[in-house]
């Protein structure tokens, strides 16, 4: 489905970017992921250094992809995240940071990617990784929740612009079951009090992320463009629910 594809992937060293590449090697593509430091154990996937925030990098990697395979088919923006702070008392760079990283440099990798699709017969397919923080309130996450709120709005403006030769979706991950997630919870116990509060029963792993992946670089999801696939094992339920005894009201 998705063997002899060119695809380049940010953040693609750790977490859900390395089950992202594990799964487009496994599908039969040609991988190469960048990241601020070379990944700790050894992949099929080529490595280039890249710090996507800095344009010039960006452009760097996406040349380099162009070279290394002769064209670019897939691009997954997944390198994002944040730490928790308040934003109260977060400094003003300590929010554009978060911002470059989550919204303008996917921005920007994408638009150097965009170039290269154009020229393509086959065009190309550009995948962000967002999230459900860009959905609903993200408390001590905020300036990471609205810019994937603004990497989701993003993606359905370039569906239009770059269209017909590219498409460009979004992936939003619920809870997920990295190390990184791990230590954010507060441990393997509390990640498991999380889970419990998923309708489907578990943490999302990175081979679900990657699933969905594989699905809109396909042919499959040729008419998927300006779409978000949310990836949340149900969603979070209503916070009444907690408090409202099991099962539904009695009836009028």
């Amino acid at each position: 489905m998705c063997a002899d594809l060119a695809v380049v992937i940010t953040g693609g060293t750790r977490g859900i970017g390395a089950g992202l590449a594990n799964a487009f090697l496994q599908a039969g593509s040609r991988v190469l992921v960048c990241g601020r430091t070379a990944p700790a154990h050894q992949s099929e996937a080529i490595f280039c250094p890249a710090d996507v925030r800095d344009p010039a990098q960006a452009r760097r990697l996406v040349r380099t992809t162009a070279e290394q395979f002769g064209r670019i088919d897939v691009v997954i923006n997944n390198a994002g995240g944040s730490p928790e702070a308040a934003a109260s008392t977060a400094s003003p760079r300590f929010h554009q940071k978060i911002i470059e990283l989550n919204l303008t440099a996917p921005l920007h990798v994408a638009q150097c990617a965009n170039q290269v699709m154009q020229a393509q017969d086959s065009g190309g397919s550009i995948i962000m990784i967002g999230s459900v923080s860009g959905t609903r309130p993200s408390p001590w996450t905020a300036a990471y929740g609205a810019a994937k709120a603004g990497l989701h709005h993003l993606v359905t403006s370039l569906a239009i612009e770059w269209a017909p030769k590219v498409r460009i979706n979004t992936v939003a991950p619920g809870f997920v079951d990295t190390a990184a997630a791990a230590a954010h919870y507060g441990g393997a116990t509390s990640s498991a009090a999380v889970a419990r509060t998923v309708p489907l029963g578990r943490l999302a792993t990175p081979a679900d992320v990657a699933a969905a992946c594989l699905f809109l670089a396909s042919p499959q999801a040729s008419y998927l463009s300006g779409s978000t696939l949310v990836v949340h094992g149900g969603g979070e339920p209503p916070a009444f629910l907690a408090v409202r005894p099991v099962g539904p009201p009695d009836s009028m």
